[in-house]
């Protein structure tokens, strides 16, 4: 932090006693607050419309002493939302923290939401589920338009039609704003689409013959100020056959990194791998990127996001069916909400609500 390179132990940098007892206190806060928001209805919370009316930027302005620690819980929000504090609505924070169980779960690694990875890849478990449903996923067939009458619904994707009792649509809400309904949705599930948005992020790894970081006692895991990466991890094999170096870039930084060319990209990106674990870190044998806002059918990430007054305008009509057409995805889950996890607590409670309305 602040260009100076320090070793610490745990989550949080060991930046002097003043600082690590402003994040505490902050913390504290925060798990209060969240409290009393609650996952489930934080529209409905005693103070929503104020809390709402507030970003994450003011908030820490007016509640954490020191600018460090100000800048840490920024720091943060890149990577949990892939957005600025400023753009954040508090309310929105609250609600996120409520549905992970706490602001340190969201930001730990053991214990926390960073703790584990699937091996072979995150993509295993789509692919693994695509296999057992066999012929019945339709790839390269968009959903263009879902007309809704008293037979049920008709899908229109590509060159593909279906028919079914209802629908379950499972994309961040900016994504499904996109497909054309008869009748057309109510107006304010169609503000929902426009003001829940997803947050930038950027996914850059370098990959090294060995995670040489280790042999200097490093974990591999680091937060830095100085950009335009703010948290690194050792995704490396476990029998460290190989060393892979994670980097993430969220928010304001990601989308200024988007307009450059790659091979500045990837320059600035190694310069701040440099920094934190010296001169091998510049020359990896190969080094590869992933910006979900570039993403077609993800729009962005890690999640989607409310900014100051989403949540009190139309956040009511989250999880709420439109007559035949119920909601998943991660956005509309009120537990880990933004994460697998909360994808799939979501898909059960939609398929719920389905089969409760076939009954």
């Amino acid at each position: 932090m602040a260009g100076k390179r320090r070793r610490y132990r745990g989550t949080i940098p060991r930046l002097g006693p003043g600082v690590l007892w402003d994040v505490f206190l902050a913390r504290r806060r925060i798990a209060r607050l969240a409290r009393g928001v609650g996952p489930e209805r934080p529209w409905a919370a005693e103070r929503a419309a104020e809390l709402d009316d507030q970003t994450l930027a003011e908030w820490c302005e007016a509640n954490v002493r020191t600018p460090i620690a100000r800048q840490l819980i920024g720091l943060a929000g890149r990577t949990v939302w892939g957005a600025g504090p400023e753009e954040l609505s508090m309310l929105h924070v609250l609600f996120y923290v409520s549905a992970a169980g706490s602001f340190d779960k969201l930001i730990d690694t053991e214990g926390g939401a960073q703790q584990d990875r699937l091996e072979g890849g995150a993509q295993a478990l789509a692919l693994g589920l695509a296999a057992s449903l066999g012929e019945r996923v339709l790839l390269g067939a968009a959903v263009e338009r879902i007309e809704q009458s008293d037979a049920g619904v008709r899908i229109l994707a590509g060159d593909a039609e279906l028919r079914a009792e209802q629908a379950i649509v499972a994309l961040p809400p900016a994504i499904a704003a996109q497909i054309e309904f008869d009748p057309p949705l109510p107006p304010q599930r169609r503000e929902l689409g426009e003001r829940l948005q997803p947050g930038a992020l950027t996914k850059c790894t370098a990959l090294y013959g060995k995670p040489f970081w280790r042999e200097d006692g490093l974990s591999g895991e680091a937060v830095t100020d100085a950009g335009p990466v703010t948290l690194t991890f050792d995704c490396s094999p476990r029998d460290g056959s190989a060393g892979v170096m994670l980097g993430f870039v969220g928010g304001p930084e990601a989308r200024e990194m988007a307009t450059m060319e790659p091979v500045e990209r990837r320059a600035s990106v190694l310069a701040c791998f440099e920094r934190l674990y010296g001169s091998r870190a510049a020359q990896p044998l190969d080094y590869a990127e992933q910006a979900w806002a570039a993403e077609q059918w993800s729009g962005g990430g890690p999640t989607s996001n409310f900014g100051p007054g989403g949540w009190t305008a139309c956040g009511v009509v989250l999880r709420e069916p439109v007559g035949r057409v119920f909601w998943a995805g991660t956005e509309t889950a009120t537990v880990w909400s933004g994460y697998m996890e909360g994808a799939l607590q979501a898909g059960e409670r939609a398929a719920a609500e389905v089969l409760q309305g076939v009954n």
